[in-house]
């Protein structure tokens, strides 16, 4: 399944790279062409940062698997759930990207915690 994920990805991008390639030859007066290409290098982020995530989770848990043992039960339960937290962190990225255009001068943790919890309570509130 890594594999495939890592092949799929890697299609999705050239393809993606091969189209803006293609429409560079189109250049129009008053086109939108910064705008097309800061798309597409969205794109190939969040694809490089999905697939990361994949390695990140599952490279672990696969040594784990070939040491064997009781070690490897402990990281495959640690590991494990981490697939959802980072597929998390880059499923919200864009949105968290948006907040802080919006909001200037604040940290992406900040974001991330603005976006997940838009009206999270404060301690000192009534």
């Amino acid at each position: 399944a890594l594999i495939f994920c890592t092949v799929a990805m890697v299609w999705v991008y050239l393809h993606v790279r091969r189209q803006e390639l293609r429409n560079r030859r189109y250049v129009f007066g008053g086109s939108n062409n910064a705008a097309n290409h800061r798309e597409s290098r969205r794109i190939r982020k969040i694809l490089f940062l999905y697939t990361l995530s994949l390695y990140v989770s599952y490279g672990p848990w696969l040594f784990a698997v070939f040491i064997g043992g009781p070690i490897s039960e402990s990281i495959s339960d640690t590991i494990f759930p981490l697939l959802g937290f980072w597929n998390m962190l880059v499923y919200f990225l864009p949105n968290c990207l948006k907040y802080q255009r919006d909001h200037p001068g604040t940290w992406l943790v900040t974001a991330y915690f603005q976006v997940l919890r838009p009206q999270a309570p404060c301690a000192w509130s009534p």
